[in-house]
C-alpha cells in the first residue's frame, strides 16, 4: 500500500464521511439529475447497504479523514456472474497518490472472492480520468448498459472479466 493512506472496510461510523463525498464530487461532474447514483437509497446508509451477500465497500482514509470510497455488490437486473463496481467517488485531496489504482484491486479482489466473473460499471462523459483508470484496469468499453441499475442518465458503460 503506498505511504499516505489506507483502504479499509467501511464501517457504520463513515456513512455520513461517504454520502457527503458522493454529494460533493458528483455535482462537480455535472452529476447530479435525475437518473444518478446520488438519489440513491442507499447513499446515506452505505455500510449496511454493502452487508448483503456478494457486497463490499472499501474507504480511502488518510490522517484519519475518509477522502474516497468504492464497492462491489451484483448488478442489478444482471447475470449472476456479472457485479458492478459502484460508487467510486474521491475527493480531489485523494486523487493522484495511487488511491484509485489501489481502490480498484481490491474491489476487483473482492469481486473474484465473492465469485464473480465479470465486472461492470457505469459512468459518464466527462468523468475522464476515472475513465482512464478504468482502461488502465482492464476494463473495455460498451456500446450499451447491462442489468437494470435504474442510471439512465450515465452514457459510458464498460466490463471487465475477472
Amino acid at each position: 500500500m503506498p505511504p499516505g493512506f489506507q483502504i479499509r472496510p467501511i464501517t457504520p461510523e463513515d456513512n455520513a464521511a461517504v454520502a457527503a463525498i458522493i454529494r460533493t464530487v458528483m455535482p462537480e461532474f455535472g452529476a447530479d439529475g435525475p437518473g444518478f447514483a446520488i438519489h440513491d437509497p442507499e447513499v446515506d446508509t452505505m455500510c449496511q447497504a454493502y452487508a448483503q451477500p456478494r457486497s463490499s465497500y472499501f474507504v480511502v482514509e488518510r490522517d484519519g479523514r475518509v477522502i474516497g470510497g468504492a464497492g462491489i455488490a451484483p448488478l442489478e437486473g444482471g447475470e449472476a456472474d456479472v457485479c458492478e463496481l459502484r460508487k467510486m467517488y474521491f475527493l480531489p485531496e485523494a486523487r493522484g497518490i495511487g488511491a484509485g489504482t489501489a481502490m480498484m484491486q481490491r474491489c476487483l479482489d473482492a469481486a473474484r472472492g465473492h465469485g464473480f466473473a465479470r465486472c461492470y460499471l457505469e459512468t459518464l462523459t466527462g468523468m475522464d480520468e476515472a475513465q482512464a483508470l478504468y482502461l488502465r484496469s482492464g476494463f473495455k468499453p460498451l456500446c450499451a448498459p447491462l442489468g437494470g441499475t435504474g442510471h439512465f442518465s450515465c452514457d459510458r458503460f464498460f466490463l471487465r472479466e475477472l
